[in-house]
């Protein structure tokens, strides 16, 4: 007999173990000769080394399968239990950029929304621009977590300049990255449907992810990051140029805008608009340009934007 402690890293235990252990008590039917105990982030077991050595090669794939699916439901187990390789079983969607939570597929959903994918995988640095609703900012969200996942990039910087639009910044509580806070919800919303609670708030501690207003941008390299400026319409020009000089080595850069929603100053020119002018044709910058049939969000929202567009 043997005994020997199994960790639990990457996930959180309960994924793997269940509420009241119910995934884990599955588990170990299928390991009837082995004792099984769960103690926080440790699996203790005892048994034949043989069996334990069959039983740590399966909770390998199990937690693999976790990480990469965000689930792991009953058949999951079941299904993984019987595999007799190593191997997490192979899902060809084509359209799947990311699992999300609960196995949660987030996909490209329309026709440019595919190029904006397609763009990514072969430019270093892409500017998506469309109306609201379009899916552009959740797109790139979804493809900076894969490229997280993936482990082409060590870390995801995700940033949007801080205007008011409409609203004073002033009238809010709290210090300034309180009151920063709500400009960047919005790409808070998407991480949240892709990456589990508690791996996400890890992340954001220790710096993989960060989330940032454009100002705290300057003066850096930005090398091996997965780097999206939202609502770039409200960049000035410096701002811009500012931002797309800070790549660095095995960087991503996707930008996002909506010409239709500029909040700059009359006088003063969109660094966006000024960005597209100049570098549409630069070989290895991409423009993917989204329009009314990529809107995705409720069937009204197409509708106000037909409508605001044809009083302009």
């Amino acid at each position: 007999m043997q005994e020997k402690i199994i960790e639990i890293t990457g996930i959180a235990p309960i994924e793997l173990f269940g509420v009241n252990d119910h995934k884990l008590n599955l588990i170990r039917t299928y390991f009837p000769k082995l004792k099984i105990i769960a103690r926080g982030t440790d699996l203790k077991v005892v048994g034949e080394p043989e069996v334990i050595e069959q039983f740590e090669k399966k909770v390998s794939l199990l937690v693999r399968h976790i990480a990469e699916f965000n689930a792991l439901n009953d058949g999951q187990i079941e299904s993984l239990m019987l595999k007799e390789t190593e191997d997490l079983p192979f899902q060809n969607f084509g359209e799947i950029i990311v699992h999300g939570n609960g196995g949660n597929l987030i996909k490209a959903r329309t026709v440019n929304q595919r190029k904006l994918v397609k763009a990514s995988m072969e430019n270093d640095m892409v500017f998506a621009v469309g109306p609201a609703g379009t899916g552009k900012t959740y797109t790139a969200v979804a493809l900076a977590v894969r490229a997280l996942k993936n482990k082409e990039v060590k870390r995801i910087v995700l940033t949007r300049p801080a205007v008011e639009a409409g609203e004073s910044l002033g009238f809010l509580p709290g210090d300034m990255k309180e009151k920063l806070d709500p400009d960047l919800q919005p790409l808070f919303d998407g991480l949240r449907d892709m990456i589990p609670a508690e791996k996400l708030i890890e992340y954001v501690e220790t710096g993989v992810i960060e989330i940032a207003p454009l100002a705290f941008m300057r003066g850096r390299t930005l090398d091996k990051a997965f780097v999206i400026l939202d609502e770039a319409q409200n960049t000035t020009v410096n701002q811009m140029k500012m931002f797309l000089t800070r790549m660095g080595q095995n960087a991503k850069f996707i930008i996002t805008g909506d010409r239709t929603q500029i909040d700059l100053p009359r006088n003063q020119k969109s660094g966006l608009i000024e960005a597209l002018e100049r570098l549409h044709d630069i070989k290895g910058i991409s423009i993917v340009e989204l329009n009314i049939e990529d809107v995705v969000r409720h069937k009204l929202v197409k509708k106000i934007i037909e409508a605001f567009a044809q009083e302009q």
